[in-house]
């Protein structure tokens, strides 16, 4: 942008009329004084005022052929008509006049088409620079007549470098922490990084991060973990106990809703972005305790929350009983079988596959036992006497034989043997397998081999979906997909959501090649 403006400057091509837009804090108005001297300048270098000549001083101690109008207090149509009279004289001293018009957006419609007709007929020596926070509130014909330049937040690590280069000229010790603490509280604007250590100056000798906390007013949010850990383990008592607290010590449950948002936010940018601090503004050791907590959500329950909350706060912005419908909020995120909805199944789906992912965890032990103890009974049989393995086989459809029997007693004609007994296994009988009645296909219908691998095709893209549809069949009739599911919420899903349907369409026509139409 600053290039831009250089090699404008340079090549004599200089506009009538400028519009920077940004953020606050992030050097519109200055940047447009910086131009209002460089267009003046009479030994401008690469583009630069010089800062030493007579026109540069002499706008620096304030010439009266450049103008700063706040709109801010000044949107009137006469505000706008005494412009318009005033641009046609030629500047007393300078070379151009120049009107710098700060928050122009808050101008009314006439002042608006009173400074559409100069922007429109500029006389040669009339420059206009237009800075605002609010472009989308410009009409589009002052627009298309200036120049835009869009100011970009400044970043941590920028605003980090440039306090640090402040506080070691005036003088006063400043920690990289702290320095780096107030990039995050300013939000990319430099003004307020800028002021925030000029308090914090005030305050400490040594500024740290306890110093910036102290001048920030930034309060402890432990209570908005406490508050969403109590959600995550389904504690409604626990909430309802939280949020009576919070409301006891005067705390306004529409701040306290947009307080838990942007937690949820936090959690849900740790979760996505893992491993990278520099995503949400917070503290190492908030990171780290956002990190912990992160690690028991899933991505759908944080998101779930984050819709029912913003749900929350747009019906508390229109009723009185504020906390009655916080409390109900976060009482259906407590209970998320309460919800019927999209969300509220993708939650209890989303738990579920992580509590089968657990189980699949816990019975890959009992797996290695059980092979270890068959090696163990392999062993044993090897290891019976001559006797024992000439007798006959044992079919596992008869009765066992007697000689085969533990508890039977033995003959009294038999002689004893000092030799000890040999350790005899009995074969047990296999349990009889129960065969799953299988669902015949109708006249004219045939089973769609491919189903499985329509599920798994189905499985990234739609996993409600693909919850639902486990151990159904589907069958294919004159170009018609039949789908004999198990449950009674595939019906409901399909009627309710046609998005559903189409994706059922693509994962079949992406495994068969083939178009068909959902019965």
């Amino acid at each position: 942008m600053t290039l831009t403006l250089q090699n404008g400057l340079e090549a004599g091509r200089i506009s009538h009329a400028y519009l920077f837009t940004g953020s606050r804090g992030t050097g519109k108005t200055t940047c447009a004084k910086i131009l209002a001297k460089a267009v003046n300048c009479l030994n401008p270098k690469n583009g630069n005022p010089c800062g030493e000549c007579e026109n540069c001083v002499d706008i620096d101690a304030g010439n009266l052929d450049v103008i700063e109008i706040d709109a801010a207090s000044n949107n009137g149509v006469e505000n706008i008509r005494d412009i318009r009279e005033n641009i046609h004289y030629l500047p007393a001293k300078l070379k151009y006049r120049v009107y710098i018009i700060d928050e122009v957006h808050m101008l009314s419609a006439g002042a608006f088409n009173a400074l559409l007709k100069t922007l429109e007929e500029p006389p040669a020596h009339g420059i206009f620079i237009l800075a605002t926070t609010e472009v989308h509130k410009l009409p589009a014909t002052i627009i298309s007549r200036c120049q835009r330049f869009d100011f970009h937040r400044i970043s941590v690590e920028d605003i980090k470098n440039r306090l640090l280069f402040v506080a070691e000229k005036e003088g006063f010790e400043l920690k990289p922490s702290a320095a780096a603490m107030i990039g995050r509280i300013a939000d990319g604007g430099m003004r307020d990084a800028l002021s925030l250590l000029d308090i914090c100056a005030g305050r400490a000798e040594i500024i740290d991060e306890r110093a910036v906390a102290a001048a920030a007013g930034l309060a402890d949010r432990s209570y908005l973990a406490a508050i969403s850990e109590s959600i995550r383990t389904g504690d409604g008592g626990r909430v309802m106990k939280q949020v009576e607290t919070l409301y006891a010590a005067s705390c306004d449950m529409e701040r306290l809703c947009e307080e838990l948002i942007a937690f949820y936010r936090d959690l849900m940018l740790v979760c996505a972005v893992p491993g990278d601090e520099t995503v949400i503004n917070a503290s190492e050791d908030e990171y780290l305790r956002l990190k912990e907590q992160a690690g028991e959500y899933t991505m759908p329950a944080i998101l779930s929350a984050m819709r029912v909350l913003e749900d929350c706060l747009n019906r508390m912005k229109r009723s009185s009983v504020r906390r009655v419908l916080l409390e109900m909020a976060l009482l259906s995120l407590c209970s998320p079988e309460t919800d019927t909805g999209a969300d509220g199944l993708c939650v209890r789906v989303a738990a579920l596959e992580q509590k089968l992912h657990g189980m699949r965890l816990t019975e890959s032990a009992p797996k290695s036992v059980a092979v270890k103890a068959e090696k163990t009974g392999e062993n044993a049989r090897n290891s019976y006497p001559a006797e024992q393995k000439e007798k006959p086989p044992v079919n596992a459809d008869d009765d066992p034989p007697p000689w085969e029997d533990a508890d039977a007693p033995p003959a009294d004609d038999e002689p004893k043997s000092e030799q000890p007994e040999p350790i005899t296994l009995k074969a047990r009988r296999p349990a009889e397998q129960k065969e799953l009645p299988s669902a015949q296909p109708a006249e004219g219908e045939t089973v769609l081999a491919s189903w499985p691998e329509v599920l798994e095709r189905l499985r990234p893209k739609n996993r409600l979906i693909y919850a639902v549809l486990q151990d159904s069949i589907a069958y294919v009739r004159d170009g018609l997909l039949l789908i004999d599911a198990k449950t009674e919420q595939f019906r409901d899903l399909v009627k309710g959501d046609f998005r559903h349907r189409d994706d059922i369409r693509d994962a079949v026509m992406a495994v068969t090649g083939k178009q068909f139409r959902l019965g």
